[in-house]
């Protein structure tokens, strides 16, 4: 990692596991785990687990974070996502310490586990129905009631559940229940499903297993056959932390590994439910996984975001012990301070408007100099071809400017970036639509910017490309995907109503740098004036794609919101 980047931000969690090593509980060990799920991409929720699993192991001597698949669902998982989700995680700047491990590797020693709980009449073969089981649960103000299969022998569940395994049976014709208390207060409790049946294809072990342990019953032993220390995970799992216990206690594992909840992120102005992203990916609402209005970390990346802004980010929402919601520009800052650091600046026309130099001659071209970025004294400066001919901003310009309007109008001077100060002289129109098409002007060529002859100062400066070097590109331009925050969205009706038509704005046409025709997929850059861009993984040097990463801040367009509300 960056040494610029923020040292680890002191929470709960960190402190807990600060003071068991300190009391020698687990022996002073810490070993964490990261267990997603293969049966999606991870999101920017999944980035917060990964920096708090990775990150206190890693700043633990010793320590150590396992990157497990909890592989336990044969109808959704896919060798895709188990690509995805590494990829993902060494992006992001982490790795694990030993092969990648799977749930599907402990089978075998689960189904051990399960016969151990039979014998011990702490588990039973049941044969109700999935309804009459939800019936038989009760509700949060009822208490369950036992199953009739509830009573059956040891031996009896041993033999079904063996029979169960051999594919004997059709899928619900049996599950195997834990034996706990169907009076609990916490409905976790209540005879649990520890095992289903299910005839499908697992994408590792075939079709070697026809019956497949539930989360709650794989999870906590998966952690305690790799003697994980610390089983952090979000708050959701907090009413299932008794269950945790009550399985791995139960089992008489080796190790107890000791379950940690805390707040998961909730981001405003976008998704950030699997299951939603998942709808969104197979109605072809979006671009795939890595469209980059997604916040997949795939999406992420591909709009240019960087993972050092992500673990900033993550480190300074912390984590907490209560659920709360960010605000999407908290995020869109840390994103800003990164590439402020990083980013070449280079000048960018996204609605190109030509301004012709009357008193410029027609065969002549310059070379201006140009700083690659402020911020970085080392990054040098560039040439930047300079013509009679150029395209500037069509906001820049205004026949009729209100207040605080210093841009370009008629009879109005201001600066060219790098270059001179011009002045308009007088405006062409399209006799049809009455829209500019073309600024005459004029240039001053004692002002060129750095000279010594320069002396005269004005109010605004604005970029430009010149005509006939520019590069034409089309520009992707990214706007929150939902029109109301993901805890307001509908549940009974179609959520996706919620989605914003105008998320992606594509312009096409644009003009940029010449230096940008050679610029690889994933090179991020400062459009002066604009915002933050990423050369997209469609772009090719003949056919030139940049996504917006995120916008700079724009006092002006406060001012321009007040005086079309006036105006209105």
């Amino acid at each position: 990692m960056s040494t610029s980047e923020p040292s680890a931000s002191s929470n709960f969690a960190r402190d807990l596991v600060a003071a068991d090593r300190a009391a020698g509980k687990h022996g002073g060990r810490v070993v964490t785990r990261f267990p997603p799920e293969p049966n999606g991409y991870l999101h920017i929720g999944h980035a917060k687990a990964i920096v708090l699993n990775f990150g206190i192991a890693n700043e633990t001597s010793g320590g150590m974070c396992h990157l497990r698949f909890d592989d336990t669902n044969p109808t959704t998982e896919d060798p895709e996502y188990v690509q995805a989700i590494q990829e993902d995680v060494r992006w992001l700047g982490f790795d694990w310490h030993d092969k990648v491990l799977y749930a599907s590797d402990y089978f075998e020693q689960l189904y051990a586990f399960a016969i151990v709980l039979i014998k011990k009449d702490k588990a039973y073969v049941d044969s109700l129905t999935a309804d009459q089981i939800r019936e038989h649960r009760g509700t949060l103000t009822e208490p369950g009631r036992d199953s009739p299969y509830r009573t059956r022998s040891a031996d009896e569940n041993v033999n079904l559940f063996a029979r169960m395994r051999a594919g004997e049976f059709s899928d619900g014709a049996h599950v195997l229940r834990a034996k706990i208390d169907m009076g609990s207060p916490n409905i976790n409790l209540r005879d649990p499903i520890l095992y289903r049946i299910r005839h499908a294809t697992h994408y590792r072990t075939g079709t070697a297993w026809c019956i497949y342990p539930s989360y709650d019953f794989a999870h906590p032993l998966s952690d305690a056959i790799e003697g994980v220390t610390h089983s952090l995970c979000t708050l959701e799992f907090e009413d299932h932390r008794p269950l945790y216990d009550w399985v791995v206690a139960e089992a008489d594992t080796a190790h107890r590994p000791q379950q940690i909840e805390f707040a998961r992120l909730n981001l405003t102005s976008t998704v950030m439910s699997k299951r939603k992203l998942l709808e969104l990916v197979d109605k072809k609402l979006v671009d795939g996984w890595d469209d980059p209005r997604l916040p997949t970390l795939k999406g992420l990346r591909r709009r240019g975001v960087t993972p050092e802004a992500i673990r900033a980010f993550c480190e300074h929402i912390g984590v907490a012990k209560r659920d709360a919601i960010v605000e999407m520009p908290l995020l869109e800052h840390f994103i800003r301070e990164d590439l402020n650091k990083r980013s070449p600046r280079v000048m960018a026309v996204l609605r190109p408007l030509k301004v012709v130099l009357d008193n410029y001659p027609e065969d002549v071209v310059e070379e201006l100099d140009a700083v690659n970025n402020p911020e970085d004294v080392s990054a040098g400066t560039r040439k930047v071809p300079f013509s009679r001919t150029l395209y500037i901003e069509q906001d820049d310009f205004r026949e009729d400017p209100p207040k605080q309007f210093y841009r370009l109008a008629p009879g109005r001077e201001v600066r060219l970036r790098y270059g001179y100060i011009i002045k308009c002289v007088s405006a062409t129109k399209d006799p049809q639509t009455g829209t500019v098409t073309e600024l005459h002007c004029t240039y001053d060529p004692e002002t060129k910017s750095g000279s010594a002859q320069e002396q005269r100062k004005v109010k605004a400066t604005i970029h430009w490309v010149s005509a006939s070097h520019a590069a034409i590109a089309a520009i992707r331009l990214y706007h929150p995907l939902l029109l109301t925050d993901q805890a307001k969205l509908p549940v009974e009706q179609d959520w996706t109503r919620s989605l914003n038509p105008q998320s992606l704005e594509l312009l096409t046409g644009c003009l940029v740098e010449p230096s940008l025709r050679s610029a690889a997929p994933g090179s991020r850059f400062q459009f002066e004036r604009q915002g933050y861009f990423c050369v997209d993984s469609d772009s090719s040097p003949e056919a030139l794609v940049f996504n917006r990463t995120v916008s700079l801040k724009d006092a002006w367009a406060k001012v321009e919101k007040a005086h079309q509300a006036f105006q209105r």
